[in-house]
């Protein structure tokens, strides 16, 4: 063991990271809904969406349900009832009230789930502290951390840690949620109002779109589980995949060149589009990207109505729009594949919500952050894969039918929270989230 790093002082150096990434994660949730008012918070603006009180209660449940409830036996819950209101989707949990019908609670009110939230964080942080106090008293005892973790009515650390984890990513993906659902909302206001006033323009100079080539053959992707960094159990396994020769895009398609998509009559031409996407586009009557206002020189963020910078990538597009202007620029979308073994040669830097922009900016490369971009690829398992155990195998693989495979982030994610291997995946026809693509083409 190296001179410095015995095992109490590594155990105290992995229990304060992590009280310091809960504590993180948890601030910058209520970070986001400074300037939100109660009646802001309540509104459920379509099925798709959940109300920003929703959110806030749903990741306080997490930890309660997977944390608390299973490993500290005295943990007394603020209101039984949440366990039935603010479950999502986890059948073996439990019954819950149904996701359509979220903007019908108008109780607990937004400083009751406040309260709600302070309380589990409180519980959360007491199990903490104690849980490593412990493996560091048995750590200066001789036992180890891995020993003293085995104890009666103890979780392994490691377990317990890791559980922890996923809720904190699975924060950080409600965080996301929670904007591009407020944004939503507020774009149903014919006030328009904004959830900051005061976010920065976008500016920068276009990107020359140009493809590079890539030699097909047999690649690696997904995750290594013997990985030590975090990731979902549906980016592992690692394995092999087939690649032909392909070409893909340095940049990000942008409004303007979707401009050129829509003058040239692409929101009228069937031949381009897949038969589902048709039907959808007249039957919604698309013409142009969610919140792209009459004009098409105006759009609404998060920040109200802003002006549409050209050099900005399109973004809140549905899979069918993307395939569609995939066809009229003459060429396709990426397969995840494809996308994974290029962006894996990147670092993960670019514009998130960090930034504070909360749009997509223009920039050259952006293979993270900006927008989500669409695949080819539908989401199924890798071969071999294997949810988790528990009710937390429902987190993943139950929805391993009929929608389609995103990468990359987008500017309203967080930086932290993603990787190359990274699946998250949408169906065909929804746009509310921050989508859009990169080109691709076979040679």
């Amino acid at each position: 063991m190296p001179l410095g790093h015995s095992a109490d002082s590594r155990t105290e150096h992995a229990g304060d990271a992590l009280i310091e990434h809960y504590s993180r994660v948890r601030q910058r949730t209520l970070d986001l809904i400074d300037g939100l008012h109660p009646e802001d918070a309540v509104v459920q603006s379509m099925d798709d969406t959940s109300p920003t009180k929703w959110h806030l209660a749903h990741t306080a449940w997490f930890f309660e349900q997977f944390i608390l409830r299973e490993h500290m036996p005295a943990y007394e819950p603020l209101d039984a009832r949440y366990a039935h209101l603010f479950n999502s989707y986890y059948e073996t949990v439990g019954p819950m009230h149904a996701r359509t019908h979220r903007g019908l609670l108008s109780r607990p009110t937004l400083s009751q789930i406040i309260d709600y939230r302070k309380h589990v964080d409180t519980a959360m942080l007491s199990l903490l502290e104690m849980r490593f106090e412990a493996l560091m008293a048995d750590a200066s005892r001789g036992r180890g951390p891995r020993s003293a973790a085995h104890d009666a009515k103890a979780a392994p650390a490691d377990s317990l840690a890791d559980i922890i984890t996923i809720g904190l990513h699975h924060e950080q993906q409600h965080q996301e949620l929670l904007l591009t659902d407020i944004q939503h909302v507020l774009s149903c206001n014919p006030l328009r109002p904004a959830l900051r006033e005061h976010l920065p323009a976008v500016t920068g100079e276009a990107t020359q779109t140009t493809f590079e080539s890539f030699v097909g053959g047999i690649v690696s992707v997904g995750v290594d589980q013997r990985s030590t960094t975090f990731s979902y159990d549906n980016e592992s396994p690692r394995h092999r995949a087939l690649l032909e020769d392909f070409e893909i895009a340095n940049a990000l398609v942008t409004n303007g060149e979707y401009k050129q998509f829509i003058a040239d009559g692409g929101y009228h031409n069937a031949a381009l589009w897949l038969s589902d996407g048709w039907a959808c586009v007249n039957q919604h009557q698309w013409r142009a990207p969610l919140y792209w206002l009459d004009g098409h020189e105006q759009q609404f963020t998060l920040g109200g109505v802003r002006e549409i910078d050209d050099n900005a990538p399109v973004a809140y597009l549905s899979l069918f729009e993307a395939d569609a202007f995939a066809r009229w620029a003459g060429a396709r979308l990426p397969s995840e594949i494809e996308w994974e073994h290029c962006a894996a040669q990147q670092s993960v830097s670019g514009n998130f919500a960090e930034s504070d922009l909360w749009q997509p900016a223009p920039g050259a490369g952006q293979w993270f952050g900006d927008v989500w971009e669409w695949t080819a690829s539908a989401y199924l398992p890798y071969p071999g894969f294997k949810p988790l155990n528990g009710a937390l195998g429902e987190y993943n693989g139950k929805f391993m039918s009929n929608q389609m495979v995103v990468r990359g982030g987008s500017a309203l994610s967080a930086q932290d929270h993603l990787r190359a291997t990274y699946r998250s995946f949408f169906y065909p026809h929804q746009r509310w989230q921050c989508l859009g693509l990169r080109l691709a083409r076979s040679t």
